[in-house]
C-alpha cells in the first residue's frame, strides 16, 4: 500500500441507464424538484435529483448495507 493518506478514490464515471415511471411518479418526482427548488433555490434535473433518491436509499438501507460484501460500499482498504 502506498505511503499516502489518501485512500484510492472510487471508480466516478457516470453509467446511464433507462427507467420508465409511472405517470403518478414522474409527477411526484417533478412536485420533489420543485420542492428542492424552493428549499434551496436552485433547479436541479430529474434524472439528477432521482439518482441522488435513489444513492440516499441504498445508502440508508442497513439490511442493504449489512448484506453487501465490504468491498462494495467503500470499506475496503485499497
Amino acid at each position: 500500500m502506498p505511503d499516502i493518506k489518501l485512500r484510492r478514490l472510487p471508480d466516478r464515471t457516470p453509467v446511464k441507464i433507462t427507467i420508465t415511471l409511472s405517470p403518478e411518479l414522474k409527477k411526484a418526482l417533478d412536485a420533489y424538484c420543485k420542492f428542492y427548488e424552493k428549499a434551496y433555490g436552485r433547479a436541479e434535473q430529474p434524472a439528477e435529483v432521482a439518482s441522488a433518491i435513489l444513492a440516499h436509499f441504498l445508502e440508508s438501507d442497513r439490511a442493504f448495507q449489512r448484506s453487501r460484501p465490504t468491498a462494495e460500499h467503500g470499506t475496503s482498504s485499497d
